[in-house]
């Protein structure tokens, strides 16, 4: 069977593993949807390479205001891999403690407020604190996780605590220890990550069904979308409005920090 043939299977599992796992997905995009409809958001957030499935809930086509993007380029800035804003100290970041207080500091949350994080080893220890904060603020936590992976995995935290141990929900993105998922005769480390397939999938899953009840609790979402689909003109007005009502709702998130209570 060639590589490629490999893959593909692998990823059918992985979406097998994913379909099983629609009931909760249902009960997330439940919990999403009332924040939204309560005019509040969803906050996510991911260092590392998670950050890919942050932007891939909001802003992009097909997608539509509601989530409250947290992303960190301290974190998640890979571009330059060495050197300045390199790979390593994002990495070294990812496990420095206090740090995700310090992001939700800038954040007037509420309990109406839910959030996502999403960490494949759920073993780093911003992500596991960011969760952990999220709790403290009454907001319920789902977390996104390649569940294999944190299983065989030793947490970064002081504590030993993972990502899971602060979640009201936990989702699996079905890939292997390790991530990669392909062996090559003679070489010991395989190749070729699973874990933003299965996560792609679970957050485009969440997505149509937090549309679907949006939609059908009279707040039709306004959804990015091509002109080639709905019109040029019809596609410049739902961009504006979707990143007017993002500001709106983000707005909210400003108005009373760091005032005392």
């Amino acid at each position: 069977m060639s590589v490629t043939k490999q893959y593909l299977a692998k990823g059918k599992e992985i979406l097998s593993i994913v379909e099983n796992q629609e009931a909760i997905i249902q009960e997330v995009a439940r919990i999403f949807s009332r924040s939204i409809l309560d005019g509040r958001m969803v906050h996510l957030f991911g260092s590392g390479h998670s950050r890919m499935l942050i932007e891939e809930m909001w802003p992009r086509y097909g997608s539509f205001p509601g989530f409250n993007p947290i992303v960190e380029l301290s974190l998640s800035f890979h571009n330059l891999v060495v050197g300045a804003n390199g790979q390593r100290q994002a990495m070294f970041l990812e496990n420095v403690s206090g740090l995700a207080a310090r992001i939700l500091r800038n954040f007037d949350t509420s309990p109406q407020d839910t959030a996502l994080v999403v960490s494949s080893s759920g073993c780093n220890v911003v992500p596991i604190e960011m969760a952990e904060e999220f709790q403290k603020r009454n907001i319920k936590v789902v977390a996104l996780v390649s569940r294999l992976h944190l299983e065989g995995s030793t947490s970064k935290k002081e504590d030993g605590k993972k990502l899971t141990d602060f979640a009201d929900y936990v989702l699996d993105t079905g890939a292997p220890l390790g991530d990669a998922m392909i062996y090559l005769e003679g070489l010991d480390s395989p190749v070729a990550p699973g874990s933003t397939l299965g996560g792609v999938l679970l957050i485009n899953c969440i997505k149509a069904e937090v549309a679907k009840i949006l939609h059908e609790n009279g707040q039709s979402p306004k959804v990015l979308s091509s002109g080639k689909i709905v019109g040029e003109e019809r596609a410049v007005e739902l961009f504006e409005s979707a990143y007017d009502e993002h500001a709106h709702r983000l707005a909210k998130l400003y108005e009373n920090v760091g005032k005392k209570e």
